[in-house]
């Protein structure tokens, strides 16, 4: 999900974007292959909710966490997979580019938070 060739920080383009998700740091509650709609307006972040984010010592990596607390005017975010630390704890605090409302291939539905750190 980075920009290419390591060039400027990715952007998420309308009020909502397709983001598709790589890697096991989200599950079980998105898998690597999951398609999943982001909004990128709306109500603010809170923690548990599930965003799509850009960490400040890797701008041109789009990641898919979970909010855990707001930090240093941005946030810090998880995975939901404790056994995969390619998060906050590796990388610092993260600009949230967008909230995942819900994933629509292969098993739609809706993506609530919950909030499991504090």
């Amino acid at each position: 999900m980075g920009a290419p060739n390591g060039s400027a920080a990715p952007v998420l383009r309308g009020p909502l974007a397709a983001v598709l998700v790589t890697g096991p740091s989200m599950a079980p509650t998105l898998r690597h292959g999951d398609a999943v709609l982001v909004r990128t307006g709306g109500r603010a972040v809170r923690p548990g909710d599930v965003v799509v984010a850009v960490f400040r010592s890797r701008p041109d990596l789009l990641v898919v966490k979970r909010a855990v607390r707001q930090q240093d005017g941005g946030w810090w975010v998880r995975g939901d997979n404790d056994l995969v630390t390619d998060d906050s704890r590796a990388y610092g605090v993260a600009d949230v580019r967008g909230r995942v409302v819900a994933r629509y291939w292969p098993r739609p539905g809706l993506v609530g938070g919950r909030q499991r750190w504090i």
